[in-house]
């Protein structure tokens, strides 16, 4: 065969080897293939990269920590603590056949026992407990002050959990939010109840209901030998029809305990102090109401000190004041 022709042939040859050859090659990964404009997983916005780049891009992503805002203050949590494990290389390579502008979606698993954890801590740090309104004082008329209330706050711990969650799914780590709940106060100045003030020098009590006056009586306080303490204190016992027993002083030397009856040195009720041994209760001694009369304790007639019992409690607050 002539020379020229047996290149020809051989060339076609080699031709048909190389189409058969490039017909069996697998597809390309696209590993070269650069992702179109707008296209992101997650936040993270992949535009003109290629998988390994785009890979790293959302790999570094993942790996940032929360940083919670909250007020003035900062909170940065790094995100190990979670565990997060995310499939990041299907995402990726769906990036690369994706449209300009598509959101492709991050498959995470995170340790959500950790979330809670979390969760529990930023509770427990930014935890504001309401004021309960309180009683502080007199004025100068000899009426109660009082401290006002206040509202608390305290951590919305679904919403919390929920923002960590959309955070570690490929969100935005910056500038988190943490959403609270009011926390409203038990005790305001209107549902504080019942206020004492004792005088002893008029030999009055007064019941105050928050700012208003209830009732005032006519009492019998200490003679100036036994006189009752001044000063702020509240109820810590109340007994009905008690008994009663010879206190630690001379003047009662000897005597015997008195039970409930007719003649109980203290009636049928008794209110006791904090001030010790001193209480305010009825008194049999009718006559002695309106002086400085007892060794220390508040006197009422029977029928008030019973009708004081029913309109106060534990820890109703007390003031004795010398005026």
């Amino acid at each position: 065969m002539h020379l020229l022709a047996r290149l020809v042939v051989k060339f076609a040859v080699l031709l048909t080897a190389a189409a058969i050859a490039c017909a069996a090659a697998p597809a390309g990964d696209g590993n070269g293939t650069a992702i179109a404009r707008g296209v992101h997983v997650g936040d993270v916005v992949l535009t003109g990269l290629t998988v390994q780049p785009a890979e790293e891009q959302i790999r570094a992503a993942l790996a940032e920590p929360l940083v919670f805002r909250v007020r003035s203050q900062t909170v940065v949590v790094p995100t190990a603590r979670f565990r997060v494990r995310a499939d990041v290389d299907s995402a990726t390579r769906a990036a690369v056949r994706a449209r300009p502008g598509k959101s492709i979606p991050l498959r995470v698993r995170v340790d959500r026992a950790a979330i809670d954890r979390t969760v529990s801590r930023l509770a427990q740090r930014f935890y504001t407990p309401a004021r309960d309104a309180s009683v502080v004082g007199l004025d100068a008329g000899l009426r109660p002050l009082f401290g006002p209330s206040a509202p608390g706050r305290k951590l919305n711990r679904r919403a919390a959990h929920r923002e960590i969650l959309r955070a570690l799914a490929g969100g935005t780590r910056e500038g988190l939010r943490l959403r609270f709940l009011r926390v409203e106060p038990s005790v305001t100045v209107d549902s504080l109840g019942a206020v004492i003030v004792i005088r002893r020098a008029s030999n009055t009590l007064t019941l105050f209901d928050g700012r208003s006056v209830v009732r005032v009586f006519g009492v019998a306080t200490g003679q100036a030998i036994y006189p009752t303490p001044t000063g702020q204190f509240e109820i810590v016992d109340m007994q009905y029809n008690p008994w009663w027993n010879p206190p630690p002083s001379p003047w009662a030397t000897g005597l015997k305990p008195v039970p409930p009856g007719p003649g109980n040195p203290l009636g049928t009720r008794w209110m006791g102090l904090s001030a010790p041994g001193v209480g305010i209760h009825g008194t049999p001694d009718a006559a002695s109401i309106g002086y400085s009369a007892s060794h220390g304790c508040i006197r009422m007639y029977v029928p008030d000190a019973e009708w004081l019992f029913d309109h106060v409690t534990i820890g109703t607050p007390v003031f004795i004041v010398s005026a």
